[in-house]
């Protein structure tokens, strides 16, 4: 920071009894009342300088005593200080740090060159010139200050220049930065100098208030010279120092105890971050959108602003990540700790907007393997949140719904998800059970998959019959699927529902296989007979568990299961011919 000394006098300045007087031979002959501080001061040095006060003190004798009550000056009683001691050739030092309110004061005090030549308004403006505009952080610290001198810094032209000045150094080729722009960043060693990286720029203007961050980035955005993506990096490095972190438990709860001005202040930042996002997609990642929305849900912001990142967001849901949609959700502790909302709008947005566009496309197009990607991750993202005991089964299945049929060329992460679902929630009912497994596709699992499914005694039993039906369909086995059913019945009555194999080959990442080769009609009569199928093997459990009296009710269930065996027979021979 560069500095501009005027003036040889020691300070003499001192205070007493709330007044401020200056140490001096000759007696005080003005009485200046500025707010609550009185000054005792001399004519002689204040009034050749100072146009106010020769104007004010007009009709007043030079050695007579007057008084001036100055309420209103800008800056206040620091800034009139520096006028005075300058007026009294006092030692002063002038910075970026006070050269504003020097200046607007002395504008005040109209110390002009009219009234002197070479006067304390020609020095200011000077050393803005020569030293303020011409370093780095001199032109962000000025132009940070005159948020407290809006109008007035506006009217001498302040604001613009260093806004100038600014965007000129950004604009500057990396290979031409000088070092001396960023002395001040963390890590930074005079002995190691590094290249300059394209966002030096970033971390020092995010100190400035929106408006003028707003201004600069706007100037930046009109000249076209930098990429969309460096305006994006500007973008996240201000939210992320101005607003909430919607990932961090202790800064919501501390949130939550700010006063209602702040609450408002992070709305207007993140409306104004959100107005100077580059249209062209790409400009900022899909976890800074995602990041944005969810501060914008919480914040309480517009309906506008909200579905404009909606839009954006699911414009580029492609690029998600699993730890892109993992938002913790600030509630009870009995309700799901993952902010499953925010997931599922984007999620079912972005399926709206493809169908808009895609729907017909062959497999072979970028829209179809675009969804199917999401797919993944969305199936990734189930097996996540399922370890959550106070998950309900309806957002897993609103999730997984949300997606096309054709999204999911293989089950076999979904399938994962909901064995890791019903493994965390052992106590969830069969209607439960059903609701769950019936958002999976038995014949889009690959053989490894369905020989765990087979054997998964947490699934419910028409998923089974299904998955096992299939997998004879699909070839012969050494297995024998009456032997795994009576299995299966054995381990429920002793209350084991470990399958054999453990998770072993639920947690083993398994390829995709097509699921060529498909018997739609065969597998629809399957699926119809899986439910008369469940139905019998209940009643025959409950026979051999006594619950059900022998006799006519016996036979009858005798008959009922004879006559479905019968009907499963004919349909095997009709499928065989």
């Amino acid at each position: 920071m560069k500095f501009m000394k005027l003036g040889t006098r020691p300070d003499t300045f001192y205070t007493e009894l709330a007044t401020r007087t200056v140490e001096s031979d000759t007696p005080a002959n003005l009485v200046l009342q500025l707010n609550n501080i009185t000054y005792l001061l001399h004519k002689v040095p204040l009034l050749p300088k100072c146009g106010l006060l020769q104007q004010l003190c007009s009709g007043s004798d030079e050695k007579e005593n007057s008084l001036v009550e100055i309420s209103d000056i800008p800056g206040g009683e620091d800034a009139f200080e520096l006028c005075a001691k300058y007026c009294y050739g006092i030692t002063i030092n002038l910075s970026a740090n006070n050269f504003l309110p020097a200046l607007c004061a002395a504008k005040f005090l109209r110390m002009t060159e009219s009234v002197e030549k070479g006067n304390f308004i020609l020095k200011l403006e000077t050393f803005f010139s020569s030293c303020i505009l011409g370093g780095w952080k001199d032109s962000i610290t000025t132009l940070q200050a005159t948020s407290k001198l809006p109008e007035l810094s506006e009217d001498l032209g302040i604001v613009r220049r260093c806004i100038d000045s600014i965007v000129e150094k950004i604009l500057t080729p990396p290979t031409k930065v000088l070092w001396s722009y960023t002395y001040t960043r963390p890590g930074y060693n005079k002995n190691n100098r590094l290249p300059v990286p394209r966002d030096w720029w970033t971390e020092d203007i995010s100190d400035l208030e929106i408006d003028l961050f707003r201004c600069i980035i706007i100037a930046i955005r009109a000249t076209n010279l930098l990429p969309p993506q460096l305006i994006g990096e500007a973008l996240h490095v201000y939210a992320s120092q101005w607003l909430p972190d919607t990932r961090s438990i202790m800064s919501m709860e501390s949130f939550m105890s700010e006063p209602p001005e702040t609450k408002e202040r992070n709305r207007r930042i993140l409306k104004s971050i959100v107005s100077m996002l580059h249209p062209e997609r790409g400009s900022v990642s899909f976890g800074f959108l995602l990041r944005l929305l969810s501060i914008g849900n919480f914040l309480g912001v517009s309906s506008a602003t909200k579905t404009e990142l909606l839009r954006r967001s699911c414009q580029q849901l492609e690029e998600a990540s699993v730890d892109d949609l993992i938002f913790p959700k600030y509630s009870s502790s009995e309700e799901c700790q993952y902010n499953i909302e925010l997931v599922l709008a984007v999620v079912e947005s972005y399926c709206m907007l493809w169908r808009r566009q895609f729907v017909g496309k062959d497999e072979d197009n970028q829209p179809l393997s675009s969804i199917r990607k999401i797919a993944r991750v969305v199936d990734l993202y189930l097996q996540v949140i399922s370890k959550d005991v106070n998950l309900q089964v309806s957002k897993v299945v609103a999730i997984a719904g949300a997606l096309p049929h054709i999204a999911r060329p293989q089950h076999d992460e979904l399938y994962r998800a909901i064995n890791t679902y019903l493994k965390v929630h052992p106590d969830l009912e069969k209607a439960g059970k059903k609701w769950l497994c019936r958002i999976l596709d038995c014949q889009k699992l690959s053989p490894e998959v369905r020989a765990h499914a087979v054997k998964n005694d947490r699934l419910p039993l028409r998923t089974v019959v299904q998955v096992l039906f299939f997998d004879q369909e699909k070839g012969p086995r050494d297995s024998n699927p009456m032997e795994i059913l009576a299995k299966r019945k054995q381990n429920m009555a002793r209350g084991d529902h470990q399958p054999p194999e453990a998770d072993g080959i639920a947690n083993k990442v398994v390829p995709p296989e097509s699921s060529g080769g498909n018997n739609k009609d065969h597998l629809k009569k399957i699926r119809a007979l899986a439910p008369e199928l469940e139905k019998k093997l209940a009643i025959g459990d409950a026979v051999g568990a006594g619950v059900v009296p022998k006799g006519k009710e016996a036979m009858a269930t005798n008959t009922s299961i004879e006559r479905s065996r019968s009907e499963g027979r004919s349909i095997r021979k009709r499928d065989c011919k």
